[in-house]
């Protein structure tokens, strides 16, 4: 039986899964798949206290996030994710760097509905892109206090009709320090606390 640390030890030299080959995708996913069958908190949307907080991509297969990484010039750096139980909103950030002093920044707000005991239905409300200089970017925790205060940025900074931008995630596994999820296209994402 594969366990927390065989798949942690598996993830960690595919940077968020950047550099994971086949082989390396076919055993992550199956670790991924014993760990979930084991998951300790079979409810993970009614245990607000483990899933509240902030979060630290380690692993990903989604597309979406790992392109970032395939543009001209850019590399892409942490990616975070801070849930808000309370207020059933979820915040996204992904830094990105490149050529000196013009990193930059890749961030979404949402807000989340459970709709059963493991899925939760998101609504993309608010994209940030812009670098972080211009934003006066320091760290996610600084950040993330900014737009829940409701700060404005330099940067292209809109908001989403969440009636086109939506999707959904199963959590399929979640501890105290562990987070396995799978959203609606297909992607896989493990995260851990900050």
């Amino acid at each position: 039986m594969i366990g927390k640390a065989e798949l942690l030890e598996a993830i960690a030299g595919t940077n968020r899964g950047l550099m994971a080959t086949e082989q390396d995708k076919q055993a992550i996913l199956m670790a991924i798949a014993q760990l979930e069958d084991r998951n300790p908190t079979p409810r993970p949307i009614e245990a607000g206290e483990l899933l509240d907080g902030n979060w630290r991509l380690i692993y990903t297969t989604s597309k979406g996030l790992l392109n970032i990484d395939q543009l001209p010039l850019l590399k892409l750096g942490q990616i975070y994710q801070y849930i808000r139980v309370k207020t059933q909103s979820v915040y996204n950030i992904a830094e990105v760097y490149g050529l000196p002093y013009l990193e930059g920044l890749v961030s979404v707000a949402a807000s989340f509905e459970p709709l059963s005991e493991r899925r939760v239905q998101v609504k993309f409300e608010r994209s940030i892109l812009g670098l972080q200089r211009l934003m006066s970017y320091q760290s996610p925790d600084d950040f993330i206090q900014q737009i829940e205060s409701g700060a404005k940025f330099t940067a292209i900074d809109f908001g989403l009709d969440s009636r086109n931008q939506q999707g959904w995630l199963d959590i399929t596994y979640l501890d105290q320090d562990l987070r396995i999820g799978r959203g609606n296209e297909g992607s896989v994402f493990v995260l851990t606390k900050v």
